[in-house]
């Protein structure tokens, strides 16, 4: 903890030597991409991206789990996230980037027993296992990229999702991050269910 404290002691003499940059954070966001990943400590959305601040609006929920868009009057704030950054910022792309090594998807591809969590099993029941009969039953990496490609397809239950990808304004997009490697893949509608490296 103390190291982070020193930093933010210290942030604002970052800000100070790059002030320019920083001032104009002031005036707005115009972020290109919603960033939707996991809450994973170990997954750094503009370590990954190289994005600078107000590049990505970003999304960050245990397994980059997006759940239905809410029946009720209430929509959850996964749900305000994504109306928000499409109808009131713009942005013209949604990934939703898994990555290796992923407890939530692990757990629920291993069955695990989440009972001491019961807040953690609930969340997760809105999750995919990603599961394919044909497919390696040990192969957790092609489970977490089966996941990513589910969340998309719940996005697409999203009203201003929906709207967006009907006007031709919206790229919808999976990723899969290598956390020990740092590699990154791709969706490629093209071949399936296929990643590619970039």
């Amino acid at each position: 903890m103390q190291s982070l404290v020193e930093h933010a002691r210290t942030f604002t003499e970052h800000v100070a030597a790059n002030a320019k940059q920083f001032e104009q954070l002031a005036d707005g966001q115009t972020p290109e991409a919603l960033f939707v990943t996991c809450s994973d400590s170990r997954v750094v959305p503009s370590l990954i991206t190289g994005a600078r601040p107000g590049q990505l609006f970003e999304l960050r929920t245990a397994g980059n789990i997006v759940p239905p868009y809410p029946a009720q009057d209430r929509p959850a704030g996964e749900a305000a996230t994504v109306e928000y950054a499409l109808r009131a910022l713009q942005v013209r792309d949604i990934i939703v980037c898994g990555h290796s090594h992923c407890g939530a998807v692990g757990a629920v591809f291993r069955g695990d027993d989440l009972s001491a969590m019961p807040a953690v099993r609930h969340w997760l029941e809105h999750c995919t296992d990603g599961r394919d009969p044909a497919a390696d039953p040990d192969d957790l990496p092609l489970a977490i990229q089966a996941h990513a490609l589910a969340q998309l397809d719940t996005l697409r239950g999203y009203p201003a999702v929906r709207e967006r990808l009907a006007e031709g304004t919206l790229g919808l997009h999976a990723w899969y991050y290598e956390v020990h490697t740092g590699s990154v893949s791709v969706h490629r509608p093209e071949r399936g269910t296929e990643f590619a490296r970039l």
